[in-house]
């Protein structure tokens, strides 16, 4: 795992095309352009997966988690976030949010096990009129944090 820098733009828009339908899909522009804004950090894996998340004041967010479908189940997106919830303590985040499509089964049961809670609802907020829900993880809080697909 290394940590995302612009450089890597190109390899974060391919993971981030073979993780989400078409019409949510961020290009390499769209990587670049979070990559530069302050705050805002992220993590690569060679298997297929990524995180970006900003951090601020004392509150951070994911901004998005994406692992191919061919390495899905097998921990990454947990490694993911787990890295990514530390990175965001150290730089004194206190919470960690992210809103995940109410019909992602697998992510949902993933965050709740990191002790993410909901917080929010976000009604008709991705395309095809999914509803987003919006977790909350408190760092300290008794849960280990870790990761997976949106």
């Amino acid at each position: 795992m290394i940590a995302a820098q612009p450089i890597h733009a190109p390899a974060l828009a391919a993971i981030h095309a073979a993780s989400f339908p078409s019409g949510e899909q961020w290009d390499a522009g769209a990587m670049t352009a979070q990559l530069s804004q302050p705050g805002v950090f992220g993590w690569l894996d060679d298997s297929g997966g990524l995180i970006l998340a900003r951090v601020a004041a004392d509150e951070a967010e994911v901004l998005t988690l994406a692992v191919v479908p061919e390495a899905r189940r097998r921990g990454v997106g947990r490694m993911l976030l787990t890295q990514a919830c530390a990175e965001a303590a150290a730089r004194g985040a206190a919470t960690m949010f992210l809103e995940v499509a109410a019909d992602n089964d697998a992510a949902r049961a993933l965050y709740a096990a990191l002790g993410f809670q909901p917080v929010g609802q976000r009604s008709a907020y991705y395309p095809g009129g999914v509803d987003a829900l919006v977790l909350r993880r408190v760092h300290g809080g008794g849960s280990s944090p870790s990761a997976a697909p949106r």
